[in-house]
């Protein structure tokens, strides 16, 4: 601690002592009002009698060239130009302040056009509702977790079934397939996390922890690290390898219903019931900061592929913060309905499921919702399992797989008929946003 000490002793001597004991230069206009200020204060109460003689004296000038000159009326009508120069003054700067400050209060963001999107094919064969999709890293295959206890995994080209994995005793809420690994990650209901190897198709590990149902995972980018959420309120960081509990991270007062993180930075992003959202430091275990405008329960949370940035998902609306202090950025307006997840691909097309069936795509460079699309129910369903409960990209970003509550899985794909005249952007679509002063 000594040498730190003296080292910034060093450091203060070296930058200050060139000019230590010098007086300090002060501009030229301020030495003018300081010197001004003093005379003021010191002849304050000596009349200008130098002042009033020369008024006098031009007065009489006046009178000599011209004996009809009268005094009073020069002052009125000095007085009634200098009046309308005030106001026209004013006037120009109340212009200014305009245009300085309202027109950038009234800044827009111009949107930009993609093409619509449309269903491409409705895959049946789960018992149950459908909760859950993950996309194989090589884009050959996807698995969806359901209500039945099943994890089925499908080809991704052709919509056929190719395996069901049973290993649950309940609802099977999140699966993550690893970018790193031949591993699947599922999570359920029954407390319990289950790594599968899909070489082998079996289970090879099994985390326990959670004291209730367990709600969403996350695999770290980078390092061999699990993230869960549970409803027992509680973050928790697995190691893959050793499946030993590194950390729990406990704050929230609701279930923990998503988990994000990130490569750039040792942080994750949790948002929970309590409509918090919290950002953890990964190296030290604490809470960073905790975000609290959102008003109802954070269903969802992501992490965007290329901006330093992060999206809120709740019931009232998507909310977009910055990394790594979580500094609100802007709101994208809801429709009032509980969002259940989110969903981005690389040309910003931002998609997101709710319960009452509807898929949203924004843009999500202006927060412009360009299209809405009403699930429809397969034959012998109800009305009322139009639901969405995932949403999830291809790796190409060109299908969008759907989970929902009719027990179907949807597979949607750009409309190669849309163009910008046939579903042009329209003039009221630019979004308008505050700058910060």
């Amino acid at each position: 601690m000594e040498d730190l000490v003296t080292e910034n002793l060093k450091r203060t001597y070296c930058l200050f002592a060139a000019n230590q004991g010098a007086r300090v230069k002060r501009p030229r206009d301020i030495d003018i009002l300081v010197n001004d200020t003093k005379s003021r204060s010191f002849y304050k109460g000596i009349p200008d009698v130098v002042e009033e003689v020369i008024k006098k004296r031009k007065i009489e000038e006046k009178k000599l060239e011209n004996p009809s000159y009268n005094p009073n009326t020069d002052i009125d009508s000095l007085k009634a130009l200098l009046s309308r120069r005030e106001e026209e003054s004013k006037s120009s700067q109340l212009a200014i302040f305009q245009d300085k400050h309202l027109n950038l209060r009234l800044k827009t963001i111009e949107p930009v056009w993609h093409p619509q999107w449309k269903l491409m094919r409705v895959i049946s064969g789960h018992q149950g509702w459908v909760r859950c999709i993950t996309v194989d890293p090589t884009n050959s295959w996807f698995a969806t977790g359901s209500n039945d206890r099943m994890i089925k995994i499908w080809d991704l080209a052709s919509g056929q079934l190719k395996l069901s994995l049973v290993g649950h005793i309940n609802a099977v809420r999140d699966l993550v397939a690893s970018d790193r690994h031949s591993y699947l990650f599922s999570c359920s209901e029954d407390k319990t996390i289950n790594c599968w190897d899909l070489e082998y198709n079996k289970i090879i590990r099994h985390y326990h922890g959670h004291l209730n149902g367990v709600y969403s995972l996350s695999i770290h980018p980078t390092l061999d690290l699990l993230f869960s959420t549970s409803r027992d309120c509680t973050c928790r960081v697995w190691d893959i390898r050793t499946k030993a509990q590194v950390m729990v991270l406990e704050g929230h007062t609701g279930t923990v219903w998503d988990v994000a993180s990130q490569a750039p930075e040792p942080q994750i992003i949790t948002g929970s019931a309590d409509t918090f959202i919290k950002l953890w430091d990964l190296s030290t275990g604490r809470c960073m900061n905790t975000l609290t405008r959102h008003k109802k329960a954070i269903r969802a949370v992501k992490f965007h592929h290329e901006d330093y940035a992060f999206i809120s998902a709740a019931a009232d609306n998507l909310k977009l913060w910055k990394c790594p202090e979580g500094e609100f950025l802007r709101n994208f307006p809801g429709n009032g309905s509980i969002i259940n997840d989110i969903a981005i691909n690389e040309d910003n097309v931002l998609v997101t499921g709710g319960d009452d069936g509807v898929l949203s795509f924004w843009d999500y460079s202006s927060g412009y919702n360009f299209q809405n699309i009403q699930t429809q129910v397969q034959p012998g369903s109800l009305s009322c399992e139009a639901g969405i409960f995932a949403t999830c990209f291809d790796r190409s970003g060109l299908r969008l797989i759907t989970a929902e509550c009719d027990k179907t899985i949807k597979i949607y794909k750009e409309d190669e008929n849309s163009s910008i005249s046939s579903h042009p952007i329209p003039p009221e679509a630019k979004v308008f946003i505050k700058p910060k002063y």
